[in-house]
């Protein structure tokens, strides 16, 4: 999506400018510790729930499971970039895994924006047409643009497999997630307003608008169908996570990576502003990097009944450790006798 890791240099300008080597190590370390943890315990439980109440499947169900998986994908390669700054930026691993733990963090990245714009929609369509849901919101359609997503968002953020490590002749220390000091600034620029744009702008923007249509919606609603509250409170709860995603995760992350190219092209910049800004640039890309443990919190609120499929998941686990294999065949057949009569819209 875009070919820079500039988001993780912390570089100076300047050799008189005191390093923030110290305050990176510890910040990325810690931080990426924490996602990792809590990443693995949300998603990978979402996954399981997820997966063993698959039956119950819809279009919002096979969105949040592409997006349980992608969120695991990045996580699990965290651990190397806490290795990384625990050993004070050198990386002891390989080419090969430099470049994937790069591009796993920036495919989730954008995998995750997409996807929950992918969601909204689905919910946009579901409030404002739920006459045409049926038809134009189909479990079949949810796969092909899942598929679809991933395909383009690989092959978009494909750039990150171009760069691996590289040896720092200053420092005498082999680097990854840092950029060569002769990379071309402009190409970078260039890419970066690409990836700004396509990657983040025009999905927040369809986000946005399919929120205007169901806020309006919901405001004028009749009375009868004010009843359905579940409804009502499902897209006000996704309403609410996925724009405090955005703003807290995402939002910072790309106004600060902009903000920072146009300021390293500047030759009139303080030895002050270089230390705020490259520690900004340490701040926001963990603040990125988060946006896998806030995904959890959609499903869980906002999901189509995924608190019911968790409970469910429970009980049938608690109840099929005691029931005979009779009782248990039984039980099986009773909850696909309820599952046939259960609508699978979105």
């Amino acid at each position: 999506m875009d070919q820079m890791n500039l988001t993780d240099s912390i570089e100076s300008n300047s050799t008189d400018c005191p390093s923030i080597d110290d305050f990176r190590n510890q910040v990325y370390s810690t931080s990426y510790s924490i996602i990792t943890v809590l990443g693995l315990a949300g998603n990978g439980l979402a996954l399981v729930v997820l997966i063993r109440t698959r039956r119950q499947s819809s279009p919002f169900h096979i969105y949040m499971l592409n997006l349980a998986v992608s969120d695991l994908l990045c996580v699990m390669t965290l651990p190397l970039r806490v290795l990384y700054y625990v050993n004070k930026g050198q990386w002891n691993l390989g080419d090969f895994m430099c470049r994937i733990s790069s591009y796993a963090l920036y495919v989730n990245l954008y995998c995750s924006i997409y996807f929950m714009a992918a969601m909204s929609v689905t919910r946009f369509v579901a409030i404002v047409f739920p006459v045409q849901n049926m038809q134009l919101v189909t479990q079949s359609r949810a796969r092909l643009v899942c598929v679809g997503i991933w395909v383009f968002i690989c092959l978009s953020s494909s750039p990150f497999l171009m760069s691996g490590q590289h040896f720092d002749s200053i420092t005498n220390k082999t680097k990854c997630f840092e950029p060569p000091r002769e990379r071309n600034l402009q190409k970078v620029v260039i890419l970066n307003y690409w990836s700004l744009v396509v990657g983040f702008v025009l999905p927040f923007l369809v986000i946005l608008l399919c929120y205007a249509g169901i806020v309006r919606t919901l405001l004028f609603r009749t009375q009868a169908a004010k009843r359905q509250q579940e409804t009502c409170t499902k897209a006000i709860r996704m309403i609410v996570i996925v724009l405090l995603t955005f703003l807290v995760s995402f939002m910072p992350y790309h106004v600060q990576r902009s903000i920072h190219l146009t300021f390293l092209s500047r030759s009139d910049t303080t030895c002050l502003e270089r230390i705020a800004m490259q520690k900004s640039v340490v701040v926001t890309l963990c603040l990125a990097a988060a946006n896998s443990c806030f995904d959890p919190l959609l499903y869980f609120f906002s999901g189509e009944g995924f608190r019911k499929r968790f409970s469910s998941m429970r009980r049938s686990g608690s109840k099929g450790s005691t029931l005979n294999p009779t009782k248990r065949m039984k039980a099986n057949a009773d909850s696909k006798h309820e599952e046939v009569h259960q609508p699978k819209g979105s």
